[in-house]
């Protein structure tokens, strides 16, 4: 039976990635399927794979077709997880598709990955997909 696995970022750092990425969402890495082009990350609580690492030279998209939503439960969650990341290395983008009051704010990580930040108390606020 077909089933979805787990999203994979390409990365140029590998190590700056996992460690970013492994702070922003309590994950840990794991032996599974390591090399130095790949690395998977598991859920810190054992429950399984969680994020794919892969190598990439490509060039980063300004509005990649596919990105992650991470979601938080209200305004100020939204707020202090947005400082957090910014703080392990995101940063802000200024995106140029925002709605009127959105629901979320968009970041990219170290390497550049445009990713967002969802306050679900106030989703959806229509079109937060970067595109």
């Amino acid at each position: 039976m077909l089933r979805l696995g787990i999203a994979v970022i390409g990365v140029v750092d590998m190590p700056r990635a996992v460690a970013f990425w492994t702070a922003a969402l309590d994950l840990v890495a794991s032996d599974e399927w390591q090399s130095d082009n790949w690395m998977t990350l598991h859920h810190a609580d054992g429950s399984g794979r969680a994020l794919g690492l892969q190598r990439s030279e490509s060039p980063v998209e300004a509005h990649p077709r596919l990105h992650l939503d991470l979601f938080v439960d209200s305004t100020a969650e939204q707020e202090a997880a947005v400082e957090r990341l910014v703080e392990l290395g995101a940063r802000r983008l200024d995106w140029d598709l925002y709605p009127p009051e959105p629901d979320f704010v968009v970041l990219a990580d170290p390497d550049g990955n445009p990713f967002c930040v969802v306050d679900l108390s106030r989703a959806p606020s229509g079109d937060h997909r970067p595109s």
